[in-house]
């Protein structure tokens, strides 16, 4: 259920509210819009009873929510979410675009691709600490030192950061060093990950499961907001069909699908989602032309030589800025910036 307050509702009348609801148990998620207030209700709101909510003062309506990821749903909020970290807006009119490496390798080779980057028009520099590999015998990233360049990267280029979490132990340190957890397609169902990103109160980056549903991973994002933290951001990075050419099958009517069923913002992240360089462009170009608030793209000086081997999906710091410059006119088509 959702109680939606007047527009002239005050902020004493809000508390009462929301410690009406608490009072019996429940938790109320409040959500600050231009025009009104939404406070959703969390749990068996029969536990309210015969209690008038509907006629306290300051309450407008009440209203059931349907869906069954409750706070990511439009119901819960009509207004798009955006979010504001390290100077940027995700989900606003500009576009935020977050590049870089799978992972880093080291201080030189973070850092030079951060000023690439940058001077391209990114404001986000990502890339890889801990690493989750498919086999246990390859490059799993240099953990807390990895952590560190991309602190040196970002006080070089004040660039924002966005690295992956793979653990709730390693939520701390990473939320340390970050301005945006990435939570990969193998954690989108770790719930305990998910509470605990939930709790620390930092953005998040969850990408979509290698099969999962759009409920199913909206329904995983409903994890993080029952812990009280707002800012999620929705990742599409392909998923696993029949078809064997590329890397995943990167579906982009995800993008749509997600701003019609829910209020969070959502990147794209065309380089896993194809897995082949001489595709990212254009799959990028699509990306922009169906809504996505953003895109996570992979750059690196010198693919060849990658740690991962993810060096195949990879732009060159050239291709990067002339995909910058061709995506420009895409964007003001469909009303955004660069």
């Amino acid at each position: 259920m959702v109680i939606v307050t007047k527009p002239d509702a005050t902020p004493d009348q809000i508390d009462k509210i929301v410690k009406r609801v608490e009072g019996v148990g429940l938790k109320a998620q409040i959500s600050t819009g231009e025009q009104r207030t939404v406070i959703g209700v969390i749990g068996d709101k029969t536990l309210l009873g015969d209690m008038p909510i509907g006629s306290m003062s300051g309450v407008e309506k009440t209203m059931p929510i349907t869906a069954p990821y409750k706070l990511a749903s439009r119901q819960f909020r009509e207004e798009p979410t955006i979010i504001a970290v390290n100077g940027t807006k995700i989900g606003g009119r500009k576009l935020a675009v977050m590049a870089g490496p799978c992972a880093v390798e080291s201080t030189e080779q973070i850092v030079t691709i951060a000023k690439h980057v940058k001077n391209a028009g990114a404001t986000f520099i990502r890339g890889g600490a801990f690493k989750p590999r498919t086999g246990p015998y390859s490059f799993q990233g240099y953990g807390l030192e990895a952590l560190k360049m991309l602190a040196t990267a970002k006080q070089e280029t004040g660039l924002g950061i966005v690295t992956e979490v793979m653990t709730p132990s390693e939520v701390d340190i990473v939320g340390d060093h970050t301005d945006i957890f990435q939570l990969g397609t193998r954690n989108m169902t770790n719930f305990y990950l998910l509470r605990e990103v939930g709790r620390a109160r930092k953005p998040v980056i969850l990408k979509r499961g290698l099969a999962s549903t759009i409920e199913e991973w909206l329904l995983a994002a409903e994890y993080i907001l029952s812990e009280g933290n707002p800012d999620v951001i929705l990742c599409e990075r392909g998923i696993r069909t029949f078809e064997t050419h590329t890397r995943n099958t990167l579906d982009l009517n995800a993008v749509p699908a997600v701003h019609q069923l829910s209020h969070l913002p959502i990147v794209v992240d065309p380089s896993h989602g194809t897995g082949i360089r001489s595709l990212v462009s254009d799959m990028t170009k699509a990306s922009v032309a169906s809504g996505a608030d953003g895109l996570l793209l992979e750059v690196h000086h010198d693919p060849d030589h990658s740690m991962t081997g993810d060096g195949a999906q990879s732009l060159f710091p050239e291709q990067f800025e002339k995909l910058m410059q061709e995506i420009k006119p895409i964007a003001i088509a469909v009303g955004r910036e660069i």
